[in-house]
């Protein structure tokens, strides 16, 4: 049986003003504006829509000084998709900028990492160092889903559907994962914060937040074998990204990563 052609898409709905020497451990000679862009991710074809992370809205923006562009939950409806109806939702983790709007999913299951709930309600949080990229209430918010049937947990790789695969990745937090997307132009890995930018991964230099520095870089490797190319990995907050894919719908900042990079 033949797989799925997915659609796959990024939909930027933050933003923010930073520069090199704060998106990398090692400190960077070359200091300069390097800016962060904030993405969810919409995978679908004819059967199947599946969204991946749910971002962060206007009450986490204020108070992390983050520019919100749009709520990306309902920035969904340009391209005919309703929060409400919703159905499958991949939290690759639980950052805020991740998972939050999960309220206006009210009828999606959550597909999230054993490992990653198990952290965020575990000893580390203790750490404010840890628990910092975190907030509560989207913490409480899927533990409530959880108790209302609604929470898939993964342990490792898997296959979510046909053609679409988590690959857990770690690292950046303890259950970060990835999403492997079968396309037209073959497997898109979705790297979410396994590499928040092109130059994370191809310089070997790891973004400054992380839980273990070791699962962050061998999960570079894991994404280079997971995807058919290294134009085929997709950073998690790179605004390159925008630029480098063909536009779907500009109001929305929408790209389509199911088509080759210019």
């Amino acid at each position: 049986m033949s797989l799925p052609q997915y659609e796959v898409f990024a939909l930027r709905y933050g933003h923010l003003e930073r520069t090199r020497n704060e998106n990398f451990i090692q400190h960077d000679p070359h200091d300069g504006p390097m800016p962060m862009d904030y993405f969810v991710w919409i995978i679908r074809d004819g059967k199947r829509t599946i969204l991946v992370d749910t971002g962060y809205g206007a009450q986490e923006a204020a108070k992390r000084k983050r520019q919100l562009l749009r709520c990306p939950i309902d920035a969904l409806a340009a391209i005919g998709i309703k929060g409400e109806a919703l159905t499958d939702v991949v939290l690759t983790h639980l950052h805020y900028d991740h998972a939050g709007n999960l309220g206006k999913v009210p009828r999606a299951t959550f597909h999230v990492q054993d490992a990653e709930m198990a952290f965020v309600t575990g000893r580390y949080m203790r750490h404010a160092i840890l628990r910092h990229g975190y907030a509560v209430d989207d913490v409480v918010t899927l533990v409530r889903g959880l108790y209302d049937r609604r929470v898939t947990f993964h342990e490792g790789d898997d296959e979510m559907a046909p053609g679409v695969q988590l690959l857990h990745i770690g690292g950046h937090t303890r259950g970060l994962q990835a999403v492997r997307v079968h396309t037209k132009r073959g497997w898109v890995v979705l790297a979410s914060d396994a590499t928040h930018y092109f130059d994370n991964m191809n310089l070997g230099k790891p973004f400054p937040i992380v839980f273990n520095v070791g699962d962050m870089m061998e999960g570079f490797g894991k994404l280079q074998r997971a995807a058919d190319s290294a134009e085929h990995i997709v950073p998690g907050h790179d605004p390159l990204v925008l630029k480098r894919y063909p536009m779907a719908l500009a109001e929305i900042d929408l790209v389509k990563l199911h088509e080759m990079p210019r």
